[in-house]
């Protein structure tokens, strides 16, 4: 007993469950602060990016159209909205499944050669 006394490990064990504590706490405290800007932070970019990619796109166009043509801008809008918070719904309920299926990287290249097929079938249209 008088060996472990004075055999220094002990207050190194101490040192190290004081460091893991401290490690422990500042985690928590990075934890809880990440979620709480994480919903904010996933909100105004999703917002964000959705509200300037719509502003002037051919939905825009066509519910400005039918607004004006229908005399009901506020059907107009009333179905307007329900249609684009169920298209939203939809991307974002077949995104999920497809996030637990594939890898990000995976998922990252799927849309790019997506978006080049789009690209492509787009420019074929205005070229003939």
């Amino acid at each position: 007993m008088e060996k472990t006394k004075n055999h220094p490990l002990p207050e190194k064990i101490d040192l190290l469950t004081t460091d893991i504590h401290s490690i422990e706490a500042d985690f928590q405290e990075h934890l809880s602060h990440y979620k709480k800007t994480s919903f904010w932070t996933v909100f105004c970019s999703t917002f964000i990016t959705i509200f300037l990619a719509e502003i002037g796109d051919k939905t825009q166009l066509v519910t400005l159209f039918m607004s004006a043509e229908s005399q009901s801008p506020w059907i107009v809008f009333l179905g307007a909205a329900m249609a684009l918070v169920a298209t939203s719904l939809l991307g974002v309920l077949i995104g999920y499944w497809l996030a637990k299926k594939l890898s990000p990287q995976t998922l990252d290249l799927g849309v790019a050669i997506l978006l080049l097929l789009i690209t492509g079938w787009l420019i074929q249209d205005v070229i003939s």
